[in-house]
């Protein structure tokens, strides 16, 4: 099956888009607008770019059922700033109510009932139930398109990563305690230590 994108309706591409780049991290997106009330949001189109700078990114789409910008968009838009809210197992249903298209003055937080704790670097809430939060100051923002199916790239700068104290050893995130969640196609989910696997990568100049 040979597929052109342009040939073929946006929903019909998203489909195809979200069925090959998987598993995909969330990035639960804490926000707040110009009268500061909060906003929280997951996105799954979430990676890294590079640890110096540490810049990570994510991309928000326009939304489909009236072309309007994502809340999470406005609001970085307006502070320059937000949240990365790590998703572990545990919160995942209350990430998925924050799914929902709530009209824009509704607080997230308070539909589902996670709860706020301040930001150390951004005048931001974190969700207080993940375990690992990077707090951010907006890098770059590219838009492409102002139509259903088109997005931005919101780059942010990680000003400072907060890791609960249980997670962290020898430097590094101790992922089986985190027990991180994946986006795959559709209303599908993965734990992403359910079936891992190790490769030893070989170094330069090994023998083949």
């Amino acid at each position: 099956m040979i597929i052109e994108p342009r040939t073929i309706p946006w929903k019909d591409a998203y489909k195809l888009l979200i069925g090959s780049v998987l598993p995909r991290p969330i990035a639960f997106v804490s926000t707040v607008d110009h009268e500061g009330r909060a906003n929280l949001a997951p996105f799954s189109f979430f990676t890294c770019i590079s640890a110096d700078p540490m810049l990570i990114c994510f991309a928000p789409m326009v939304r489909g059922s009236d072309g309007a910008k994502k809340d999470t968009l406005k609001n970085i838009e307006a502070t320059e700033q937000f949240i990365i809210n790590i998703v572990s197992e545990d919160i995942i249903n209350q990430v998925n109510e924050c799914a929902t298209e709530y009209p824009y003055e509704i607080d997230e937080f308070i539909v589902s009932g996670l709860k706020k704790e301040a930001g150390h670097k951004v005048n931001i809430p974190r969700v207080k139930e993940s375990q690992v939060h990077l707090e951010c100051t907006l890098y770059e923002l590219h838009h492409y398109g102002s139509h259903p199916g088109s997005g931005s790239l919101v780059i942010g700068k990680v000003e400072l990563i907060n890791v609960a104290d249980h997670l962290y050893e020898d430097g590094k995130i101790n992922t089986n305690k985190l027990n991180p969640i994946g986006r795959l196609a559709g209303q599908s989910y993965t734990r992403a230590i359910s079936d891992t696997f190790i490769l030893n990568r070989k170094k330069s100049g090994d023998s083949k």
